[in-house]
């Protein structure tokens, strides 16, 4: 080992200044996202299982603290990790923590909020000292972690003050912690555009964001599955909603992937830090997606009963956020100049497609079968104007030119 290169064995992390290589995920970037998505797994199955309001507030809450746990310490890696020992440590305590915060989720209802409040406490205080100690090794980088020392240490003052409250006053407070986390990328942005420097999300990135949503389709289809299985018989009608429950889950997937995957964002800091946060919203809305499945199949056994329209309304409003997060997201991606008429009419039509979506649900005598035919049958239609536009332009490359 060469002792004057610390990086062959303990490995500072990279200079926020370093010139950006592209680069391949690692499979310890992986591993890193898979417990981030049982955590979204545990959570999703515990909606599923309280679904009221309060229930809905606590998966609101838990699901944005844990993506922005996962998007702090992948920023972490993407910009500062190194092949030394320092990264893979850093990285496999976090998710020791992320762990321990998946068993205390699953601990009794009694003594979940505060085995849970401890478990958040122990993720703040860590992407705290994860932003913080890269000033010990950057001064650069030092007056750009201020913002974020300062915000989550207080972030995490008012989470240990919630262990001496009482409901409503957690939830409050939970949710002021959150918006405290998420403001030093804003400040952060007003320095560097002082100092004339400027950063973009990475292509990297970009990817690890799709791998994140490809693995929570994951749990749409299983959502899909565990709703059939719980009613304990399988005929030919059972199979019929099976397969449009599958349909409608592969439309989604197939218009995200066309329109998101693939495609740089936009430069700048602001954009980048937008993007990430619009990204909550439409990822909580897919996990969503997959607990009203279950409820879907279950009202199917009470057809015609207030429970079963009440399942349909939560399901479409759902795909509703989820088509509207995606609608956003465009906003933040660049597209090539000959596609900019593209993506500026096919946000209309996904935004007709969501009004189409909430007049379906008005028809409260349609079957179970019928609403989801209804609803495969308009992904369909956003599918084919998607297509349609996209290869029109592809096949003419005259199209290309004059739009240029």
């Amino acid at each position: 080992m060469d002792s004057k290169n610390p990086n062959t064995w303990w490995g500072p992390p990279k200079k926020f200044s370093t010139e950006y290589e592209e680069r391949k995920i690692s499979w310890l970037e992986l591993f890193y996202d898979l417990v981030y998505v049982i955590a979204i797994s545990k959570i999703t199955h515990l909606l599923a299982s309280h679904l009221t309001p309060s229930g809905l507030l606590d998966y609101i809450y838990f699901f944005s603290m844990i993506f922005w746990g996962w998007v702090n310490g992948s920023l972490h890696h993407d910009l500062h990790g190194s092949s030394g020992l320092r990264t893979m440590l850093m990285t496999l305590w976090q998710m020791m923590i992320v762990a321990a915060l998946i068993v205390t989720i699953s601990s009794n209802p009694g003594h979940l909020l505060f085995n849970a409040t401890i478990a958040v406490m122990a993720l703040q205080l860590y992407i705290t000292y994860l932003w913080w100690s890269v000033g010990i090794y950057d001064k650069e980088h030092r007056k750009l972690n201020k913002p974020y020392t300062f915000f989550y240490l207080a972030s995490l003052a008012l989470m240990f003050l919630t262990l001496f409250l009482e409901q409503p006053y957690i939830r409050i407070v939970f949710y002021i912690t959150l918006i405290l986390n998420f403001i030093p990328p804003f400040i952060v942005y007003r320095v560097l555009r002082r100092r004339s420097v400027d950063f973009s999300l990475s292509g990297s990135m970009t990817e690890r964001l799709g791998l994140f949503t490809i693995i929570i389709f994951g749990e749409v289809v299983l959502g899909v599955i565990n709703g059939i299985g719980e009613l304990n018989q399988l005929d030919f009608n059972i199979i019929l909603h099976f397969a449009l429950s599958i349909l409608i889950v592969f439309s989604l997937w197939w218009i995200f992937f066309t329109l998101i995957s693939d495609k740089p964002c936009k430069k700048g800091f602001q954009n980048s830090s937008l993007m990430q946060i619009f990204y909550i919203p439409t990822l909580m809305a897919l996990g969503g997606i997959g607990v009203a499945f279950g409820g879907l199949f279950k009202s199917a056994l009470h057809e015609g009963e207030e429970p079963a329209h009440l399942m349909k309304i939560i399901f479409s409003l759902a795909i509703g956020i989820f088509l509207l997060g995606i609608n956003i997201l465009l906003h933040y991606l660049e597209y090539p100049p000959h596609y900019k008429a593209f993506k500026k009419r096919i946000r209309q039509i996904i935004f007709i497609t969501i009004l189409l979506l909430f007049s379906a649900v008005a028809a409260t005598n349609l079957s179970l079968l019928a609403f989801l035919s209804t609803i495969w049958m308009l992904l369909i239609f956003l599918i084919i104007a998607i297509n349609y536009r996209w290869y029109t332009i592809e096949g003419n490359p005259g199209s290309k030119q004059q739009q240029s």
